[in-house]
């Protein structure tokens, strides 16, 4: 397992090397500091303020979803685990925060570990699906149809529609998913003693939990969460784009959010340097704009993202340290 982790990680480090080494080599590196020597910084301060109403729907979609499996959480008591665990994903490797915010915080929010990591489930389902409908709004958008968008992409506006359509159905009809999933894992836990019997039990109770939030008028609501999250982050890409005079198309903005997003599941370094950096760039260019100020967008986008994200959640960490060192602490169960 320790030899495994160290060769993901060398090879995101490898990955992430690869690419700040390609956009060195294209951007020297004074341009790219004048590039963000010009940013304005009323634009800045905009970007900021889409940043924290984008999170604040994150939020708000979780604490429906844990509402939906039984757990009677504020939106403060929602917001600590969910900003901690950006911020550790932010600087530890293997998606840590992931596992944080699915087993370290039961007790903080009157929630099992199973019914948390089925919301997540739902929330990387969600956020795929938003993301593959905001590209391919941009490329209709910016009117990028052609070879540049779609070599940069590796798919069509089809393979779009099709990940999309399969998305919706899991999320609004998940029974249609669970006999053939079960019955994989069942098959590739065979032979392993009780395991096939303990996967089945846990596919099964992931299942359960993905109708429970999903079901009826929520599901709904919870689309309409994503799609101001997403909204929201694409303004804080369009309003970095402004603050930098020599971004000429500054609505490439809403093209470079779902391909550098989508770029983060490339492996890569803790906060995705290298890679996030290299896609915002190209996608950036297509529609026209200079490769230093699409360099000095990448990394202000980068910035703002990645500076606000692990203040905030560093802050909310420190805030659940203090909550655990409370005798009573695993008692509480706060409305």
């Amino acid at each position: 397992m320790i030899g495994r982790r160290a060769a993901r990680a060398a090879l995101g480090l490898a990955v992430s090397g690869g690419f700040v080494w390609l956009i060195l080599r294209a951007v020297p590196m004074p341009d790219l500091a004048a590039a963000l020597g010009s940013a304005r910084p009323a634009w800045i301060a905009a970007a900021c303020g889409c940043f924290a109403l984008g999170y604040s729907c994150r939020i708000l979609r979780w604490r429906q979803m844990l509402r939906a499996e039984g757990a009677q959480v504020s939106f403060g008591r929602a917001a600590v685990p969910f900003m901690a665990s950006v911020a550790a994903n932010n600087v530890l490797p293997f998606r840590a925060g992931d596992v944080l915010r699915a087993f370290g915080f039961s007790a903080w929010l009157g929630a099992r570990s199973s019914g948390v990591v089925a919301t997540l489930l739902v929330e990387r389902l969600l956020d795929m699906l938003a993301l593959l409908l905001a590209l391919g709004l941009a490329l209709l958008w910016l009117d990028l149809g052609g070879t540049d968008a779609q070599r940069l992409l590796g798919l069509g506006s089809g393979a779009l529609i099709a990940l999309a359509a399969v998305i919706v159905a899991m999320l609004v009809a998940p029974r249609l998913f669970e006999a053939p999933v079960t019955r994989a894992i069942v098959r590739l836990t065979a032979g392993r003693g009780d395991l096939a019997a303990r996967a089945s039990a846990a596919m099964a109770n992931l299942f359960r939990v993905m109708r429970a939030v999903t079901g009826g008028a929520r599901a709904l609501a919870l689309l309409g969460w994503s799609a101001l999250a997403w909204a929201a982050e694409a303004g804080v890409f369009y309003c970095v784009a402004r603050s930098l005079p020599a971004m000429t198309v500054p609505d490439a903005a809403w093209l470079a959010m779902p391909v550098g997003t989508l770029s983060t599941l490339l492996p890569s370094t803790p906060g995705y340097i290298g890679t996030f950096h290299y896609f915002v760039i190209q996608a950036a260019q297509i529609p026209g704009n200079p490769a230093a100020a699409a360099a000095g967008f990448a990394v202000l986008s980068h910035l703002v993202l990645w500076l606000s994200a692990t203040a905030v959640g560093g802050v909310c960490f420190g805030i659940f340290v203090l909550w655990r060192a409370r005798p009573d602490a695993r008692r509480e169960v706060t409305e």
